[in-house]
């Protein structure tokens, strides 16, 4: 079964771990490793033939707009990850949509493609947080994976579904959702999907878990990673202890063990593995879902 692969683009010092310590207007002062970093992730990609979505922060694009086209020109599907990498909780609409707004224009504007997937920073659609599923419609977002569905302190939505589904809009269109992937245990779904999630457990239970979802359940993964968690050797940011555990735990083993998921299973975009099972997203829905 293929599976969705997915990087989000972002630096090192945009992380909502460090969100306390480094304000957004001092983000500039820090040096740049986000496009040496995302150019050996294309390496990886290129020497196996396999093509992956990347959700480009705005900030970043703007910053780098030769790294977005060699990302499309690659091969690769772009996605927005926003432009300022603000959880979503700590804005209103009115924000949200003003940043949606703008990174999908950034976007488009160096590869002169429609931009139709997203995904929010740190996973911040969640109950309270659905309002931007309806702004990401009226902008013209076909697909989306924001919501995790799993017990967090900042994020996630444990009761919403676990795989691919429609999530329908008040206009009656629809958006196709695809959530990072979980393993159903006593009820509870826990984090199999990468990140730190996979830089924390072993290798072989991620890929059993990953298995178990193909073949026990007959659905595709999803799973993303960020170009910083490839260098070891970035800045150490003066951080809480719990910051710098999530953020720097394992970084030196990521890249072998990244190397070696690419290699045991069969990956492509978000919008391949989606429009392989789902079609277009563009019919109306009947009813408004439930979540």
């Amino acid at each position: 079964m293929i599976n969705a692969l997915t990087f989000d683009v972002e630096d090192y010092f945009h992380v909502q771990a460090f969100a306390d310590v480094i304000p957004t207007a001092d983000w500039g002062q820090y040096p740049l490793r986000v496009e040496h970093n995302t150019y050996r992730l294309l390496e990886l990609l290129e020497r196996r033939g396999i093509h992956a979505t990347f959700f480009i922060l705005g900030w970043v694009a703007e910053r780098c707009p030769s790294l977005v086209r060699d990302v499309f020109k690659a091969g690769h599907e772009i996605g927005s990850h926003g432009y300022n990498h603000q959880m979503i909780s700590r804005g209103d609409e009115k924000t949200f949509r003003s940043d949606s707004k703008r990174a999908k224009s950034i976007l488009e504007d160096q590869i002169g493609v429609n931009i139709k997937c997203y995904r929010a920073p740190s996973y911040s659609i969640t109950s309270n947080t659905l309002w931007a599923l309806e702004v990401l419609g009226q902008l013209g977002f076909e697909y989306d994976s924001s919501i995790f569905p799993v017990h967090h302190d900042s994020y996630g939505m444990p009761g919403a579904p676990r795989f691919p589904h429609y999530q329908c809009l008040r206009d009656g269109t629809r958006i196709l959702e695809f959530p990072p992937s979980t393993l159903a245990v006593c009820r509870i779904n826990l984090p199999v999907a990468g990140g730190g999630y996979f830089r924390l457990l072993p290798y072989g239970l991620t890929a059993w878990a990953l298995r178990r979802i193909n073949k026990n359940e007959n659905q595709p993964a999803l799973v993303y990673f960020h170009p910083w968690e490839i260098d070891p050797e970035q800045p150490r940011i003066s951080a809480p202890w719990r910051s710098r555990f999530r953020h720097y735990q394992n970084l030196q083993s990521t890249e072998d063990k990244l190397t070696r998921l690419l290699d045991d299973f069969s990956w492509a975009s978000m919008s391949e593995v989606l429009s392989a099972s789902w079609g277009s997203t563009k019919s109306k829905c009947e009813v408004r879902d439930g979540l």
